[in-house]
């Protein structure tokens, strides 16, 4: 097997893998803003700072998971020669389509950050 077969083959492995984790990038959507909600419900009802807390992570792993599938996304949109062939990758992503979905991706990216800075309620240390 030739080291151009292989690379193909990789390809469409990583492009298989990249598909079914895109396909569930709706549900991951919606559990974004499930847990939002909690979050925020939790902040209206003033609950303790451990709960804020934990729903504050819940939260993160929600937006980086949705993160990684709206990438996932975007390349499963290129298709699985943009994994070895840099030049096609480039003007696949110019695509209309693609530009969305690299919106999406970049938009969730923003928001997990900011959540990360601002949102996280912080836990003071216990007295030992």
């Amino acid at each position: 097997m030739g080291l151009a077969k292989q690379s193909t083959t990789q390809a469409r492995q990583k492009w298989e893998a990249d598909r079914e984790l895109a396909e569930r990038l709706p549900e991951l959507l919606r559990t974004v803003a499930e847990t939002q909600e909690a979050l925020d419900q939790a902040r209206e009802w003033n609950a303790p700072v451990e709960e804020l807390h934990e729903r504050g992570l819940a939260l993160d792993e929600a937006l980086t998971e949705a993160m990684r599938a709206a990438y996932a996304r975007e390349r499963v949109l290129v298709g699985p020669k943009g994994y070895v062939d840099r030049i096609y990758r480039r003007k696949r992503l110019a695509r209309p389509e693609v530009r969305e979905v690299t919106h999406v991706a970049e938009r969730l990216l923003t928001a997990r950050e900011t959540h990360r800075l601002h949102g996280i309620q912080r836990v003071p240390p216990r007295a030992a």
